[in-house]
């Protein structure tokens, strides 16, 4: 997979990039660089940058000077922290607990970004939402279920990594009128915590999600595409979010 940057907004740029399993199967993975109302820039989770779209990116931040933060969001998605901050030295560096354990020496901010405290200092521009009734951090480091979910106000997108996913169907399934689907990660049940109650907290949040959000018109996922708003010729993401809660309701009952 060749690394590329879809223009979601003229203030949001989403980097699509290549992870592959076992060195075989390439499923992607992403990052998005954002503008802030401030004029600065702000990348969500981390990614090793191709020349080419390097070269893009300083064009846009002043060679990188205008990047004032790198918010790394999923607990579990780690490849390209190093390589990020070590582009961009200057840059705010935060990430969540696993982040800070698993690469002690590098200048973390002391704010983790599951934090509330790390959300009301971004307010102006984003929105972040962390799920409920599941752990953050796995046990089992198979099961990436969990991430922070974060919506960019000014132009209502929604940037997610594993949580929530979005794929085109294959031709034969889109000429029966289903071009795509979005779903939460299959990892869900493996997620929930064990515990009385856990999966009525996942509904309620994932409602209450749908509801806050309910004016997002883009989502930009990890590991499979991006749902542009100008491009969606079917239900809305409030709608679809609903969907996908419904399909994982015997699972949650």
């Amino acid at each position: 997979m060749r690394t590329s940057v879809e223009r979601v907004a003229d203030d949001f740029l989403n980097i699509r990039g290549s992870f592959r399993i076992g060195g075989l199967i390439d499923i992607g993975t992403h990052a998005s660089l954002v503008r802030r109302a401030n004029g600065r820039f702000v990348f969500l989770d981390s990614y090793t940058l191709s020349d080419a779209v390097q070269r893009e990116i300083d064009a846009l931040t002043n060679g990188g000077e205008d990047v004032e933060a790198i918010l790394n969001l999923h607990p579990f998605h780690t490849v390209h922290v190093r390589a990020m901050h070590q582009r961009y030295p200057g840059a705010k560096l935060y990430g969540t607990a696993r982040h800070l354990a698993r690469f002690p020496d590098l200048p973390w901010q002391k704010t983790r970004t599951e934090q509330p405290r790390l959300h009301q200092m971004f307010e102006e521009d984003f929105e972040f939402s962390v799920p409920r009734g599941v752990d953050f951090i796995s046990a089992n480091e198979n099961v990436h279920f969990s991430s922070v979910l974060v919506l960019h106000r000014a132009s209502q997108t929604i940037h997610v990594d594993d949580t929530l996913m979005y794929s085109r169907l294959p031709l034969p399934v889109r000429m029966l009128g289903y071009p795509d689907i979005l779903f939460f990660h299959p990892t869900l049940v493996q997620a929930l915590k064990k515990r009385k109650g856990a999966g009525q907290d996942f509904r309620d949040w994932a409602e209450e999600l749908a509801d806050c959000w309910r004016d997002a018109e883009n989502l930009c996922a990890a590991h499979t595409a991006v749902l542009a708003g100008e491009s969606n010729r079917g239900a809305s993401i409030h709608d679809r979010i609903l969907s996908a809660l419904d399909r994982v309701s015997l699972l949650l009952r």
